[in-house]
């Protein structure tokens, strides 16, 4: 069974500054691909986390409802086709390395896709990626949890990782295949609506929350429940209500694909 990585050395800031990234020029790759190595025992949540991630030797198959031999243990905030893949870049990954002074290997976050040259918190939500035989659309950032700060051994961890707006990218699998190190991320659409992961984590303005919902309708793409819930609201607080279809906002932990039908 894993120990967590924790505490933070004390000499680790509490509060971050703003990281500076850079990425590499040209087309993202991927520096590793990582499942679970074993699972951590968070005794304030009775219950086992996979959050213990490491880079896999060799290729792992994404399928719709997740990667191959990978573990979620809290599945009520986990999981589900909407969550299927984690991915973070690594160099916003190494920037918080730098800034608490800690190693922070490949998978640390708890990522199963380490993107190199990619920065997964611009993608716009619904834009599709080619990796390797997969196929994936980007749906929503991830939310720190409990989880995640006891991992880190500090449980403030959640409002320094908010702060930063720097969440990382979930994505469905719309292919399933496989990926390994060093494929090439081919970018294969990317919606006009402009809303980002980021844009999501930090908050949504009623403009972005108007076309996000716009652009679902006239696809037809089922939206991720709280993000399309979150948009509701933002346009609610401004006077502007709004009907959207239930089915096309889903947990995708139901019946039918997920789809919550």
């Amino acid at each position: 069974m894993s120990t967590p990585p924790g505490p933070l050395p004390e000499s680790a800031p509490r509060r971050l500054d703003p990281l500076e990234v850079a990425l590499e020029p040209g087309g993202g790759r991927l520096g590793a691909v990582c499942t679970v190595a074993q699972l951590f025992e968070v005794r304030e949540r009775s219950l086992m986390s996979g959050i213990d991630k490491r880079p896999a030797d060799g290729p792992v198959t994404l399928l719709t409802h997740g990667v191959l031999g990978d573990v979620q243990g809290d599945r009520e905030h986990h999981g589900g086709i909407f969550k299927a893949v984690y991915a973070y870049s690594r160099e916003v990954r190494e920037a918080y390395a730098a800034a608490l002074g800690s190693e922070l290997p490949d998978g640390f976050f708890g990522e199963n896709l380490v993107t190199v040259g990619q920065d997964t918190d611009h993608a716009v939500i619904g834009e599709r990626w080619r990796i390797g035989g997969a196929e994936l659309e980007a749906t929503c950032p991830r939310n720190p949890c409990g989880t995640f700060a006891a991992w880190m051994g500090d449980r403030r961890w959640g409002r320094a990782f908010t702060e930063q707006g720097r969440a990382g990218a979930y994505f469905r699998v719309r292919v399933e295949g496989e990926v390994r190190a060093g494929d090439t991320i081919e970018v294969l659409e990317r919606p006009e609506h402009g809303v980002t992961i980021a844009d999501a984590f930090v908050g949504l303005d009623a403009a972005q929350a108007g076309a996000l919902l716009d652009w679902a309708e006239e696809s037809g793409t089922v939206l991720y429940d709280s993000l399309a819930g979150a948009a509701l609201r933002v346009l609610s607080r401004g006077g502007q209500e709004r009907d959207f279809p239930d089915r096309l906002r889903s947990t995708g932990r139901g019946l039918g694909l997920g789809m919550g039908l």
